[in-house]
């Protein structure tokens, strides 16, 4: 009985979160979906040519700073994990994925839809709260390798940093130079955010409403992946 009121309020959630996603991202125009770069990040990257580390330094850790939705994935993939190694475990696994296709994509030219591949990232946080909550294993009586599936997913992130470079429409000249600075920029940003989450849980954690309020967390992350896959999907339908 515990068990079915549980899965009750989890649906009934889900289907008010997919009522707000619906109303709201109607309402959206689709130049304020689109996925772009800042004019001024832009602008200086295209009137420049030749090796810029610094530069591509500070623009690979700008985006992972303020790139809410690998923020979020990330929130997600360490909510439960206490031990610094396994947070250190996932977080490779992720830095790994994400370098491989940034790498690999901008390199080899691979055009990939922003609003799809942003829909995918938007999912991917969907893919970890129902994960946290034990969705899979309740539904389907399976529960997927998290670490297989946060590398995968970090594939799909990597391919999104892939398409802001291309965006960015960068000089070939002293093109691979950049890029290995901008993903260093990236792991700093990473970091720099990672470490900032980490003490904000570790405070969080020792309060006693933890437990109770991690659920509600799960849902909050939730909602947020179905907002950020919304606002995508819509911005390619309607583009």
């Amino acid at each position: 009985m515990k068990n079915y009121f549980c899965h009750s309020r989890l649906f009934i959630r889900l289907a008010v979160v997919s009522i707000l996603v619906f109303f709201t991202v109607a309402g959206f125009p689709a130049d304020v979906l689109a996925h772009g770069v800042t004019a001024g990040d832009k602008g200086f990257i295209q009137e420049s040519s030749g090796v810029m580390i610094f530069p591509f330094i500070y623009l690979g850790a700008k985006h992972m700073v303020t790139g809410y939705d690998h923020l979020l994935f990330l929130v997600g993939v360490i909510f439960f994990l206490y031990r610094f190694k396994d947070v250190a475990v996932y977080v490779s696994l992720f830095a790994l994925g994400h370098t491989i296709t940034l790498l690999f994509g901008t390199l080899m030219q691979i055009s990939v839809n922003p609003y799809l591949i942003d829909a995918i990232i938007g999912f991917s946080i969907v893919y970890k709260a129902l994960d946290n909550l034990g969705a899979f294993q309740r539904w389907f009586g399976v529960q997927p390798d998290t670490r297989i599936a946060t590398m995968i997913f970090g594939l799909f992130h990597g391919f999104g940093l892939a398409t802001k470079i291309l965006d960015y429409q960068v000089s070939p000249d002293g093109l691979v130079t950049n890029l290995i600075a901008f993903n260093v920029g990236v792991e700093i940003g990473q970091l720099l955010a990672l470490s900032v989450i980490l003490i904000a849980m570790g405070f969080w954690r020792r309060s006693t409403r933890f437990s109770r309020q991690a659920y509600t967390a799960q849902v909050v992350l939730m909602t947020a992946g179905f907002l950020l896959t919304g606002y995508q999907l819509t911005g390619y339908f309607v583009a």
